[in-house]
């Protein structure tokens, strides 16, 4: 059981690891776009920010597992339906995501939003065409952590039965295997770290005049 373990199970592994990212990107994206405007409202509500960022960080306290086995309850959907994998990580993403998002908006220099105003800006352009633009770099660095959690609990799911690289994890404890079991774990941490890189050169494509700025 050494190297060969791999080559004769590579179409399998390719499999597991397009499916884990599957599994992590799209609740991520999902994750992204709701917690957008419930992070725009805790911004502009004063009143309303302790109860819509204490909300959404309690959600992250629900054990995933659990989460797991109950939304199909809830949702009508079978226990091995993937949808349910995606929900469960849209709301972790949501969660983590929501103050995120605030705490973006609230770093916006209130000069450039006066600027904005003075010319003639309405709310939405505003909002789109200055403060989620100046806002990226710190929506990027929560969305890096978001990325990264959902790869490592996408596993859980192998628990389930639903293939990704946990999966590896369960096979290589089942059969008593330690070549699964570590291939799984590296492809996890490589996904991690590829994905992670991607985010970062994704905020600094989106924040060019960052670069200008520090090299002047």
């Amino acid at each position: 059981m050494t190297i060969d373990w791999i080559w004769e199970n590579l179409p399998l592994i390719g499999d597991l690891t397009l499916n884990h990212l599957w599994l992590t990107l799209t609740p991520t994206v999902l994750g992204l776009l709701v917690a957008l405007p419930f992070g725009w409202w805790a911004h502009r509500s004063r009143r309303g920010r302790p109860f819509i960022v204490g909300t959404a960080g309690l959600l992250y306290t629900i054990p995933s597992l659990a989460l797991f086995i109950i939304l199909p309850t809830i949702l009508g959907t079978k226990i091995l339906d993937p949808i349910n994998i995606v929900i469960a990580l849209t709301v972790y993403t949501v969660s983590l995501l929501v103050r995120v998002v605030s705490d973006g908006l609230s770093s916006v220099p209130v000069d450039a939003v006066q600027a904005a105003e003075a010319m003639g800006y309405r709310s939405w352009q505003r909002l789109v065409l200055v403060e989620l633009p100046v806002a990226v770099p710190v929506i990027a660095a929560g969305l890096r952590v978001a990325v990264v959690s959902n790869v490592s609990i996408v596993t859980m799911a192998a628990l389930l039965g639903i293939p990704q690289l946990g999966t590896l994890f369960t096979q290589g404890f089942q059969l008593r295997l330690f070549v699964p079991l570590v291939t799984g774990i590296l492809l996890c941490v490589v996904l991690a770290v590829i994905l992670d890189l991607v985010i970062v050169r994704l905020g600094s494509l989106a924040t060019p005049w960052r670069d200008r700025t520090v090299v002047a």
